[in-house]
């Protein structure tokens, strides 16, 4: 993904240049996805770093935003298929968009969008009807924004408030 969807130039991340979105493919992008989720759940939200990490990530398409300087910006993960069936009622037509997160220096410049539709992108590509996730309630507005409703109660996960959302794809 690049040019406006997916690259872009900002006062922060113009330091390093423009960021492009892809698809996780080797074990260094990987760990690049792991380096963000860490910063931004278990070092400034404060998740136990023993459950920020689970089962579901083996299977998971992950996909990463990257400064062209090589900096990691944010990530975000799919699961679909049997990997999604116990985040989604068993519905196989809907994947589950989780452990979206973006360092503090590339908020506010769009990565987080270009995130969510990467992961939109990938769940079409496998025939999927609907994304469904967990939002953060302090992060509903976002979702909202990109076409996500809320339904069920409010839940906790890792000692934060959470909500249900679902967007028809």
């Amino acid at each position: 993904m690049s040019g406006s969807d997916g690259a872009r130039s900002g006062s922060d991340v113009a330091r390093g240049g423009s960021y492009a979105v892809r698809v996780a493919e080797d074990a260094a992008d990987r760990e690049a996805c792991f380096a963000v989720r860490k910063e931004v759940f278990v070092g400034e939200q404060g998740v136990p770093e023993d459950i920020e990490y689970d089962a579901y990530d083996a299977g998971a398409l992950h996909v990463l935003a990257i400064r062209e300087d090589g900096v990691p910006l944010g990530t975000g993960r799919l699961l679909y298929g049997p990997e999604a069936a116990a985040k989604t009622d068993g519905d196989l037509t809907v994947g589950s968009l989780g452990r979206l997160a973006v360092t503090k220096a590339a908020r506010g410049l769009g990565v987080g969008v270009a995130l969510v539709r990467a992961i939109e992108d990938a769940a079409r590509a496998r025939g999927l009807a609907a994304v469904d996730l967990h939002a953060q309630t302090q992060a509903m507005g976002f979702y909202e924004r990109l076409g996500y409703v809320a339904y069920g109660e409010e839940f906790l996960d890792a000692g934060i408030d959470h909500r249900a959302m679902r967007k028809a794809l």
